[in-house]
Order: structure tokens, then C-alpha cells, then sequence
């Protein structure tokens, strides 16, 4: 049976303590102090629910016990008994922190009302205090995999980012994983306990962005049949996210624009502004330098953007990161369908690892999601891979040539077949110059020139 509620009842009249903790220990669990001195001991060394104190006590006043209350522990809530000429008092302890108050004599039914309002706010508090915990620790640092000097770089410039509330711009590729980047720079950052709002701006109709984004005031436009907060309100003092910002259109470029000068918005249909604190974390997956160039986007709108420059790396470019990756979306996929831990084999990792991934982390998950389901044994081998990157292993080192009576271009096949050793190396090192070097028995200097001319990059 769960325990029932903790209540710490204070009040220096015996008969009348007694009393109540007669009439309400059938649904709580009280524990009776005649003083301020005696509370705070009990404070000190057991948790309580709710705290029910007289505001007048022999030894302190009621509202400095509540603040010592409330440093104990914010979350107990504490109720108020206060005769009809310190209601006034009483109002101003609410101020503190007190939740309730409540005159003698005192009505039964109206405390337990009051004493149930308490606990279900208690609940909230303490179930949104577990679920912003469960956020952060998914969203820490150490939970984003990425093993490879690249990562490590994005890593060490967020500790940093982090610490300031300046604007963010993140770049790269689609399924990289920039909208993880910009929730764990959030919940690693002060905003932590503020919202995080995320805003994909080429999944919202042209039309309807600037509502979703500023919001619009009662009959603004048709349809427009109450007011409306924007997504930029909603995130006041935490931040937004504006991903695939490229998209957006000129003319909401100029009021993004001034909501970072101004730290401000007008909502369609208003001339009032509303005054904002919100961190701003931008993503694109298109180069915006070349977007301003091609007049698609504006200069001065990409500089206050570019305050803080973020590059989330391509999955080609952190092949030892697949491995990992690889492991972590098994597991995770494995106990979602309830299956038991499934194996891989070494030449299906060896394809995954030189397998080019034009999709990214996201197109590597949906892969092992997928293997995960349709995978008949508990061994996936290189047979139950997609075609696309099962015939990476079969093409690393596979070399065919024709010399026909029109003959070959002798110097282009040989550079061709090294190139494809070259990868295959950087591929079975992670990447690691120094150690393919050490595998195809070169120095690194030469392995480095031969990628310059063979226009392999790592």
C-alpha cells in the first residue's frame, strides 16, 4: 500500500494540534511541533509533503519559518492558519511561497480541499522536476555517440556554447543530427528548466509561418477566430529552434531580423510589440553563405545568425563513429520489439563502415530499425543487408578491367585501384591517417599526398 502524505503540523495550542492530527491522520500522516525551534529540527532530519503552520508561534514568526521552510525543500508546500485580523498577513506570506491560507475556526472540509490542491501541485512539481532530469541526462553530452576527432571538436565548442546565451548556427548535412546538438546545448545551458521549442520552417506553409512563428490577434486574417500565441512566446526565456532556416521567405526574413535586434515580436494583426527573452539555435542544411549570394537569403539576417558557427560533421567523415552507432541503435531497436540481443557479422560492418551514408546517422538507424525487424536470426550477416550497402563489401577490393584490342589508360586503372585500398585502409582504421599509413606500409606524409592527388578526403 503506498504511504500516505507527510504532513508537519505546527501550532503551540496542544489541545487544538492534537485535535486536528486526531481528524486527519485517516488520510495523512502527521507529525505534530509546538514551536518554530522544534519544526525546524524535524525539517532537518525528515521530508514532509505539506507543512500546515500557524503564522503567529511563541518563538518566530510564521513567514521566516516559511522561508526556511521553502530552503529545506522547495517543493514542500506550506498552509497558513491565521485568525480573521492576520488575513491580510497572510495574503503577503502567499508571496513567499505559501500556498493557502486558511481563518479559524477552521472549517475541515475547506482544509482538505486545500490540502489535496497542494499535493496534486506538489505532484506536478515533482513529476515535471523527473521528467526535466530525464531530459537532461538523454540529452547530455556523453549520450551522443562520437568517438572521432570531429565529434570531439563539436563536443569541446558546445561546453563553451553553453555557457553564453548567444545565437547558434548550426550547419550540415540532413540526418546528421543537428536537432540533438541544439536540445543538448539547451538542457546543458541556464534555460535548462525553460522551454525548448522546435520549429521546422520548410514543413510549415508559406502562408502560415509567420503566425506559427509571431502568432496573430482575434480576426487578423480569415480563420484567424481567437489570438494566438506564436512559437517564439511560447519559448520566452528558453530557446527556439529554427531548423532548415534556409527556407524561410525574404519577407519573414526581415522580421526574424529584427526579433534579434530587438529581442521582440508583433503578432499578425497587432501594431504592440511583446518583449522576449529567447536564445536563438538556427540550423541549415544548405550553405547560407551561397544562399546570400544567390539574393535567396539576407546578408544582414546570416551575420547575426553566424554568431556562434556550428559544423556537425557527415557520417562519411566520422567512419569510426559507424561501429558504435551501430551497436547503440541495435540495442536500442532490440529491446523496443522485445527481441533478444542480435549479433553482426564482421563483413556486414566492414560494408556499413565504407558504405558512404548520404543520409547520415538518420539513414544508418532506419537501416538497423529495419534489420532489426525483418531479420529471421539472431545473427544479421551481410546477406540481410540492403543491396545499396551489401555490395560495398564485394566492390572494396573487387578490380576488373578490360584491355581489349582498344586497349587502357594504364596510369588512370592503376590510380583507381589504389584509390580503392586507400579507402578501404582509412575505412578499417576509422580514418586514422597514422594507422592506414602503418597498413599499407608508407609514411603518412606520402598516404597524405596520395589522398590530395587521388582527391580522397579524411
Amino acid at each position: 500500500m503506498k504511504d500516505k502524505p507527510a504532513i508537519l503540523l505546527i501550532d503551540d495550542e496542544e489541545g487544538s494540534r492534537q485535535a486536528l492530527i486526531l481528524l486527519l491522520k485517516s488520510s495523512f500522516n502527521v507529525t505534530g511541533a509546538a514551536s518554530g525551534h522544534e519544526a525546524r529540527q524535524m525539517l532537518a532530519s525528515e521530508k514532509f509533503d505539506i507543512v500546515i503552520t500557524d503564522l503567529r508561534l511563541p518563538d518566530c514568526s510564521g513567514i521566516d519559518l516559511l522561508k526556511q521552510i521553502k530552503s529545506y525543500n522547495p517543493a514542500t508546500e506550506v498552509v497558513l492558519i491565521t485568525g480573521h485580523a492576520s488575513a491580510e498577513t497572510a495574503v503577503s506570506a502567499m508571496k513567499e511561497g505559501a500556498f493557502d491560507y486558511i481563518t479559524k475556526p477552521l472549517n475541515l472540509d475547506e482544509l482538505r480541499i486545500i490540502l489535496a490542491k497542494a499535493l496534486e501541485k506538489r505532484r506536478l512539481l515533482t513529476e515535471n522536476i523527473y521528467l526535466k532530469k530525464q531530459l537532461r541526462e538523454k540529452y547530455g553530452f556523453e549520450n551522443i555517440i562520437g568517438n572521432s576527432p570531429s565529434m570531439q571538436n563539436v563536443f569541446r565548442l558546445m561546453q563553451r556554447i553553453i555557457k553564453t546565451d548567444s545565437t547558434v548556427l548550426l550547419m550540415g548535412e540532413s540526418g546528421t543530427g543537428k536537432e540533438i546538438v541544439s536540445k543538448s546545448i539547451h538542457f546543458n545551458s541556464r534555460r535548462q528548466d525553460k522551454p525548448f521549442v522546435a520549429v521546422h520552417c520548410g514543413a510549415i506553409p508559406e502562408n502560415l509561418l509567420e503566425s506559427e512563428l509571431f502568432g496573430h490577434t482575434k480576426g487578423a486574417f480569415t480563420g484567424a477566430v481567437r489570438e494566438k500565441i506564436g512559437k517564439f512566446e511560447s519559448a520566452n526565456h528558453g530557446t527556439i529552434f529554427l531548423d532548415e532556416i534556409g527556407t524561410m521567405p525574404l519577407h519573414l526574413q526581415i522580421k526574424l531580423l529584427r526579433v534579434l535586434q530587438e529581442q521582440e515580436i508583433e503578432r499578425v494583426g497587432s501594431n504592440s510589440t511583446v518583449k522576449l527573452d529567447v536564445r536563438i539555435i538556427a540550423a541549415s542544411n544548405l550553405s547560407l553563405e551561397d544562399e546570400v549570394k544567390n539574393g535567396r537569403f539576407r546578408e544582414d539576417l546570416f551575420y547575426r545568425l553566424n554568431v556562434i558557427p556550428l559544423i556537425v560533421p557527415p557520417l562519411r567523415e566520422r567512419s569510426e563513429d559507424i561501429v558504435p552507432l551501430v551497436r547503440f541503435f541495435l540495442a536500442k531497436y532490440c529491446s523496443e520489439m522485445k527481441r533478444p540481443g542480435m549479433t553482426i557479422s564482421r563483413q556486414a560492418i566492414e560494408a556499413m563502415e565504407i558504405y558512404p551514408w548520404p543520409g547520415n546517422v538518420r539513414e544508418l538507424e532506419n537501416a538497423l530499425e529495419r534489420l532489426v525487424a525483418l531479420t529471421e536470426s539472431d545473427s544479421i550477416n551481410i546477406t540481410d543487408l540492403p543491396e545499396s550497402i551489401a555490395r560495398q563489401h564485394g566492390s572494396m577490393l573487387s578490380f576488373s578491367y578490360d584491355l581489349s584490342e582498344n586497349g587502357l589508360d594504364l596510369a588512370t586503372t592503376v590510380s583507381e585501384m589504389e584509390r580503392k585500398i586507400i579507402v578501404h585502409a582509412l575505412a578499417k582504421t576509422g580514418s586514422i591517417k597514422a594507422k592506414a599509413a602503418s597498413l599499407l606500409k608508407m609514411n603518412r606524409t606520402t598516404l597524405v599526398e596520395k589522398m590530395k592527388r587521388l582527391g580522397i578526403k579524411g
